[in-house]
């Protein structure tokens, strides 16, 4: 399409949303480079951080989830569900969208319901195994939904696999690990493991790994720790928790970093993380967090059958566990490799590429055809 392509992208609340989202969008802007894309979102989400940072202008609705109980907020909510879908469909007249792309959030189901008001094609893409109620909504009207599992539910899904962003998605985990253990300051060639509980970490991990250094490091194992933001491991003096082949930080914006320099990853199985560690072909252990709907139990299952990842509950992850199955993993180079190799065979790099070209495809068939409005 030689036109600049007018795109809104919808989505929000966590990164989880936002990085597969604005994955897309550079994707568009990559075979469209003059494309005008706007995101919406809501205040008070990762949006309101990640967007601006990503250089796309981002225009914010408020929230409007629907009450659980009988009170007061549920008489209001009929208004500020409208209040919602009119603030949306503004937008989308502003920016004279030819597309909607909806990732899921708060957001996007009145995103969506003001799209299909305005005949603007509607792009649905779900991250989870188990679809959230917004995209239930979008599917059904959606020129094309794309999904990273396999079996969602959606009406017309199809398996594109999870758009990630290049520093990730391009990435070569061999080449890279010199380079990525050098930025943990690892300046020799022990097993790492690594342990994340993502962006705000993950208390059970956390005290996990602080009862286990001792027996870690006794194992020649050097042990890097992701904390997550303000939940550093403090000693009894609360000064930083140190010890000998342990390095901690809060959060790490390279993550090509940390799945080059694991030997093995220990980390929730959220979706985007599932996706990433079989492109980077990163062993791990994967401890789905213990509530919401199962959903991270369900991102594990065709990378844990595949062979690339062992699963144990939350309440099992212990400092027995480490002992009893982490640290004699990593002394197991073999194993490891067969694990990398098993990661590796389920790794998509294209979905992003994939979306992008679905949402141009369609936007140039109407304009062609005269049926854009």
């Amino acid at each position: 399409m030689s036109e600049p392509i007018r795109l809104v992208v919808a989505g929000g609340g966590t990164a989880g949303h936002i990085s597969p989202m604005l994955a897309i969008a550079d994707a568009v802007k990559q075979d469209n480079p003059a494309a005008q894309i706007t995101a919406l979102g809501s205040p008070g989400g990762l949006e309101t951080r990640l967007v601006p940072e990503a250089g796309y202008p981002l225009e914010l609705i408020p929230k409007a989830p629907m009450p659980r109980s009988i009170n007061l907020d549920l008489l209001k909510f009929p208004f500020r569900f409208a209040k919602a879908v009119n603030q949306a469909k503004a937008v989308l007249r502003q920016s004279n969208a030819q597309a909607l792309l909806g990732v899921g959030g708060y957001v996007c189901t009145p995103a969506y319901l003001a799209a299909k008001k305005l005949g603007v094609p509607i792009f649905v893409h779900e991250a989870n195994s188990k679809a959230g109620m917004a995209n239930k909504l979008g599917a059904k009207h959606a020129a094309a939904v794309g999904t990273t599992f396999a079996g969602t539910g959606l009406p017309g899904e199809e398996q594109v696999g999870m758009p990630m962003r290049s520093n990730v998605a391009t990435m070569d985990r061999a080449a890279l690990r010199e380079e990525a253990r050098a930025h943990f300051g690892l300046t020799d060639d022990r097993p790492v493991l690594l342990v994340t509980g993502g962006s705000s970490g993950a208390l059970s991990l956390n005290n996990a790994v602080a009862q286990s250094l001792q027996q870690l490091n006794a194992a020649g194992i050097r042990t890097v720790h992701i904390t997550g933001r303000g939940k550093q491991l403090t000693d009894a003096t609360g000064a930083l928790l140190a010890h000998e082949g342990y390095t901690q930080v809060e959060y790490v914006d390279r993550m090509d970093y940390a799945y080059a320099a694991a030997d093995l990853m220990v980390c929730r199985s959220g979706a985007g993380t599932v996706c990433e560690l079989e492109v980077a072909g990163t062993p791990s252990v994967l401890v789905p967090l213990p509530i919401g709907n199962g959903e991270q139990k369900l991102n594990a299952r065709e990378l844990v059958q595949a062979g690339g990842a062992l699963l144990v509950d939350d309440k099992d992850f212990s400092a027995g566990y480490i002992a009893e199955q982490v640290i004699p993993l990593l002394g197991d180079q073999h194993k490891l490799e067969q694990m990398s190799q098993a990661a590796s065979s389920l790794g998509r790099r294209d979905a992003a590429q994939i979306m992008a070209r679905k949402i141009i495809t369609e936007v140039s068939s109407r304009v062609h055809s005269g049926q854009e409005g």
